[in-house]
C-alpha cells in the first residue's frame, strides 16, 4: 500500500496566496487611485462611528433631562418660582418653558391685555423654540445621510478601477490565469466592502436618530401644548 505524501510546495503556495489577499496586503498592493478610495472610505467610517457615539449621548441626555424637567414642572404649584429655580437650564424642555414665560410676562405687563394676541404670541414663541431645538439636535445629521448614500458609489468606483487594472494586467501578460486576475479583482472587491462598511452603519444610524429626534419634537410639542393651556386658563382668570 502506497502512501501519498503531502505536496509541500502546493501548501506553501496556498499559504502565500492567502497572505497576499489579507486586508493590509490588498491595500499595499492596490493602485494609488484605489488606495485613495480606501483611505477616504476608512476616514468616512471613522467619522460615522464618532458621530454615532456623539449623537447617542446627546439625544439620550436631552431626552432624560427633558423628561425629568417635565415631570417636576407638572408637580410644581408655583410656575414663577419653578421658572426662577430651573427655567434657565440648557436643554429643550427648559428652553420651551422659558420662551413661554418670557412672552407671557411681556404680554401681560401692559395695562390693557390683548388676550387673543397674547395667545398667538405664546404659541408662536414656543413653536419657534421647539423648531430651533430640533434644528440644534439634528445639526450635522445630514452628514450620516450623505455618507450612507455616497459611500457605496465611491466603493463602486474603486471596484471598477481595480477591475480595469486587472484586465490591463491580463492584456499586458497575455495570461488570464487566476494568479494574474485575482489580485486586481480582490482589491476591487475590498474597496466595495469598505464602502459598505461605511454606508450601512451610517444609514441605520440616520434612520434611528431621525426617529429619536421626531419623538423628541413630539414630546416638546405636547409639553408646549399643556403649558399653553395652563397659561390660557390663567389669562381667562384675569378678566
Amino acid at each position: 500500500m502506497s502512501l501519498m505524501m503531502p505536496d509541500v510546495g502546493a501548501a506553501a503556495g496556498a499559504a502565500a496566496q492567502a497572505a497576499t489577499i489579507s486586508p493590509l496586503a490588498l491595500f499595499l498592493q492596490a493602485d494609488i487611485v484605489v488606495k485613495v478610495v480606501m483611505l477616504g472610505l476608512l476616514l468616512a467610517s471613522i467619522w460615522t462611528w464618532a458621530m454615532i457615539i456623539g449623537f447617542t449621548f446627546t439625544l439620550r441626555r436631552a431626552s432624560r433631562q427633558s423628561s425629568a424637567f417635565e415631570a417636576d414642572f407638572w408637580k410644581a404649584e408655583d410656575i414663577d418660582r419653578f421658572y426662577e429655580a430651573r427655567g434657565k437650564a440648557d436643554f429643550p424642555a427648559a428652553k420651551v418653558m422659558a420662551a413661554g414665560v418670557t412672552e407671557w410676562r411681556r404680554s401681560t405687563a401692559q395695562k390693557v391685555i390683548d388676550r387673543e394676541g397674547t395667545r398667538d404670541r405664546l404659541s408662536t414663541s414656543m413653536s419657534s423654540t421647539i423648531a430651533a431645538e430640533v434644528d440644534r439636535l439634528s445639526d450635522r445629521l445630514n452628514i450620516l445621510a450623505t455618507i450612507g448614500s455616497v459611500a457605496p458609489f465611491v466603493g463602486l468606483f474603486g471596484t471598477v478601477w481595480g477591475i480595469m487594472r486587472a484586465f490591463t494586467a491580463i492584456a499586458a501578460e497575455q495570461n488570464s490565469s487566476l494568479a494574474v486576475v485575482a489580485p486586481g479583482i480582490a482589491e476591487a472587491l475590498f474597496a466595495t466592502a469598505i464602502g459598505l462598511f461605511a454606508a450601512i452603519p451610517a444609514v441605520i444610524a440616520y434612520n434611528r436618530f431621525s426617529h429619536g429626534i421626531n419623538r423628541m419634537e413630539a414630546k416638546l410639542t405636547r409639553f408646549a401644548d399643556g403649558f399653553y393651556s395652563t397659561l390660557s386658563r390663567e389669562l381667562e382668570a384675569q378678566r
